[in-house]
């Protein structure tokens, strides 16, 4: 039997569930995990389907589906269990987060493949070499940043590249880039309570004498660190913390948050839907 994962976003009515089962049962499918979601605020519809089959040709299955999808006007996604989404990481010179991603996938816990790794430092170079992965440098400068842009999105296309990972890169993407990748690149950023913006943001915490700090991953638009919410996570913390045991415990709320955030995106578990993102179990 092959596995496949359907994904379906159109404006709510009645019947879809039932076409897109029909198209199912044409293909003799048997449903291994459903879920669905309609959106009050705008309206829509989201479902993804988890199913197997005998048919091993994903345009046959498509074919199936396809009058359900051309009825409903949906937004089908549909794709082989089996075929893994290639993800590019970047990454400056912070590596706990690239660390956490590349032992998860080299463990099995992320089913994703990792054609390369971008920075614009050499500090990750021997961390992402010894997992066998080519490393490239794209230093950015005020002079080079239309440029470098322009090589990031090349290696995109020459990699066939799904989805983008910011694992704590430091450098701002233009608006263009973010339009240009529009729901294919997730960041991680530290969330304080109340927030704390700047240089030293885990010495501000202190001095505040905050009791939580967390992570956010985010989708990344063009508005900084306010893109569409994947994942959020906090953890108490206590007057005793000193700013050094803020930033050890942030870091790892980030890698957890991160983590999560692309499992759910390699799974074909996220709908973005406006700025809200349906994260399906």
């Amino acid at each position: 039997m092959h596995r496949y994962i359907l994904t379906v976003q159109c404006p709510d009515q009645p019947g879809i569930v039932h076409a897109f089962a029909q198209g199912l049962l044409n293909a003799e499918a048997n449903i291994l995990e459903n879920a669905q979601f309609r959106d009050t605020i705008t309206e829509s519809f989201c479902l993804r389907t988890r199913f197997e089959t005998g048919l091993d040709d994903v345009a046959v299955v498509r074919g199936h589906l396809q009058p359900a999808a051309d009825r409903f006007g949906a937004v089908v996604t549909l794709r082989s269990e089996d075929t893994r989404k290639r993800v590019l990481i970047m990454v400056s010179k912070l590596d706990h987060c690239l660390g956490d991603l590349l032992y998860r996938w080299r463990n099995g816990e992320l089913a994703v493949d990792i054609p390369l790794v971008v920075s614009n430092h050499f500090d990750g170079q021997e961390l992402v070499a010894r997992h066998g992965i080519p490393f490239v440098h794209l230093p950015v400068t005020a002079a080079t940043k239309v440029a470098q842009e322009a090589r990031l999105v090349d290696l995109i296309d020459e990699h066939r590249i799904d989805f983008v990972v910011l694992a704590r890169y430091m450098q701002i993407l233009s608006t263009e880039l973010c339009e240009q990748l529009a729901g294919r690149v997730i960041n991680i950023h530290h969330s304080f309570l109340p927030g704390f913006k700047g240089a030293r943001p885990y010495q501000q915490a202190f001095v505040r004498g905050v009791k939580i700090i967390g992570a956010t991953a985010h989708y990344v638009t063009p508005d900084l660190d306010e893109g569409p919410i994947i994942e959020q996570d906090v953890i108490r913390v206590s007057h005793a913390y000193e700013a050094d045991d803020l930033e050890i415990t942030g870091r790892d709320v980030e890698r957890q948050v991160l983590a999560r955030a692309v499992r759910y995106q390699a799974e074909d578990r996220l709908l973005l839907i406006g700025n809200r993102v349906v994260v399906f179990p």
